[in-house]
């Protein structure tokens, strides 16, 4: 499976996915779905933003990125968290 991600995490399995216009048509809606699923079923963590979420409102993403990043951390073992991973 070979993705272009807006940002990943390897360490933490997680991707942010920014969504411009192109994402509101019926074809890459699909193919963000199937795409999204292939991810979710590799144990990556996926968040998707519009670019109108970006451009108006930064600070509640910014929040869903931390609160997203302190799920993760807390499911991952001990032992990784220590090292700073």
């Amino acid at each position: 499976m070979e993705y272009i991600a807006d940002f990943m995490s390897k360490d933490l399995l997680h991707i942010i996915e920014l969504d411009g216009i192109i994402h509101d048509k019926r074809a890459s809606l699909q193919k963000d779905r199937i795409r999204e699923q292939d991810l979710i079923q590799a144990d990556f963590k996926v968040i998707r933003f519009t670019d109108e979420e970006v451009l108006t409102n930064i600070h509640s993403v910014a929040r869903k990125i931390e609160i997203t990043i302190d799920e993760i951390s807390k499911t991952t073992p001990l032992i990784l968290r220590q090292r700073g991973t």
